[in-house]
């Protein structure tokens, strides 16, 4: 099955499934996907899903948790496994906190890179009746303790890609497994975690309570999102950061406010870099009605990574990995860009989509290649691919398979993993499919960057 097939008989499963009257219409008898027996919830209390770790980074971490009702929600942490040197700290920011009736964010700052965290989360019932007419109706702690360890340059060197997921659990499921098997320190979501933004109950499904056995492995596995261009569809992308918390407001600058899905994080002796290559379609695109400004985005971007590729930490990193999700080369020309240039003349050429990305290509590429990043892992073609290196274009690039699993050459789910050992970095494929490893690359140390 072709990406585009996939993704419309998916998002038509996605909205019978959230919208009945379709569903009958249709002549489908509604009702909701299983949950493994031993993921249900002993009674839906007021703090509904365990915590998902967001925002990976080395003096900071982004805490996830769902609740039912209105609430005011916190974690509890400290070094200690008992807790008793714990800190509360409150979901939202400064003056007043957030209230919410679905997510709770609380983020955690000031902590010590290379370090093991234990942390609890609560949140308090609020009854909301207005702005004069609120009060506490009670308190909910989950029992159970977790743990994380903040990124740095004494960090385990291992990380892993999943991409193109789309809320398949058929497939997610025994992607997440592996995720768990191979305990990195972190994983990359490359993109496209489901079809379309359309409800926060749906988003709070794929990212918090995805409905797979290991449903709650983010709660001990920090997680980094590089959005894709299903992250840009449907009326909830628009507050997205509502669920996913990206980069902190202290790690940007002025400058880049508003570029806080781009990541920039030291794990060990590998740096990564987070880029968001948003839409696959042209800005002028009428079925983008005028909202989106690709164009200007992808361009503050390319700032923001030629001040990133410079910092210390960065530019010190044996190796350098950047993740976006739409690739930046493609080996076969006519393979179409997405974009138009006046000397195209290609046929297959339209702004209708994007297969690679090739404006993104012309704008990072040099900057990647001054500071000789050795691998850019991408996704988007639902189909694993490799491409070496070449004189223009010095890293390599690995193209993340789909969600089919229908064994078919390349089209089958991957995991892709980075582990720095016996002096070089080694990056397996994993096929999830056959539950082999699919291809092993190896990448020396990079010289010192003069950037």
């Amino acid at each position: 099955m072709k990406r585009r097939e996939f993704i419309r008989n998916t998002a038509l499963l996605a909205a019978a499934a959230e919208v009945p009257a379709l569903a009958a219409a249709a002549g489908h008898k509604p009702s909701a996907p299983a949950m493994p027996e031993n993921t249900q919830p002993a009674a839906l209390g007021l703090i509904d899903t365990a915590p998902a770790l967001m925002n990976y980074a080395e003096t900071s971490m982004g805490i996830t948790f769902g609740v039912s009702d209105m609430a005011n929600g916190y974690v509890i942490y400290g070094q200690k496994p008992d807790l008793s040197d714990g800190i509360k700290v409150l979901c939202g920011g400064y003056r007043v906190t957030r209230m919410h009736n679905k997510v709770m964010q609380v983020r955690l700052t000031g902590l010590k890179p290379a370090t093991t965290y234990y942390y609890r989360i609560g949140a308090d019932r609020i009854s909301y009746l207005g702005g004069y007419k609120m009060k506490v109706l009670g308190n909910e702690e989950d029992p159970k303790t977790y743990s994380f360890t903040t990124a740095g340059k004494k960090a385990k060197s291992h990380f892993c890609v999943m991409n193109d997921t789309h809320a398949s659990w058929k497939s997610f499921g025994p992607t997440v497994d592996k995720l768990v098997q191979l305990a990195p320190s972190c994983a990359i979501w490359n993109g496209d975690a489901l079809n379309s933004d359309e409800s926060m109950d749906f988003l709070k499904t794929v990212f918090l309570a995805p409905q797979i056995a290991n449903r709650n492995y983010a709660s001990a596995l920090p997680l980094l999102l590089a959005p894709g261009n299903h992250e840009d569809r449907g009326i909830e992308t628009r507050t997205l950061e509502n669920i996913w918390m990206f980069r902190q407001p202290e790690e940007r600058s002025s400058r880049d406010w508003d570029l806080g899905r781009n990541f920039a994080v030291r794990m060990g002796d590998i740096a990564l870099i987070g880029l968001d290559t948003a839409e696959d379609k042209l800005d002028t695109n009428p079925l983008l009605a005028g909202l989106f400004t690709s164009g200007p985005y992808r361009e503050a971007q390319t700032a923001w990574l030629a001040d990133a590729l410079k910092q210390p930490q960065i530019a010190s990193a044996p190796y350098l990995v950047a993740f976006c999700h739409i690739p930046l080369f493609d080996p076969n020309p006519k393979e179409n860009p997405g974009d138009l240039f006046p000397a195209d003349k290609h046929p297959d050429y339209s702004p209708d989509f994007a297969s690679w990305q090739r404006t993104c290509a012309t704008m990072w590429s040099p900057l990647l290649n001054k500071a000789k990043c050795q691998l850019v892992i991408t996704a988007h073609q639902h189909k694993y691919r490799y491409d070496a290196p070449d004189k223009n274009r010095r890293w390599a690039q690995i193209v993340g398979g789909g969600p089919d699993m229908n064994g078919k050459p390349g089209r089958f789910p991957t995991v892709v993993e980075g582990k720095v050992e016996d002096g070089a970095l080694h990056v397996r494929v994993h096929n999830i499919y056959s539950g082999q490893v699919e291809a092993e690359h190896v990448f020396k140390p990079r010289k010192k960057s003069k950037a």
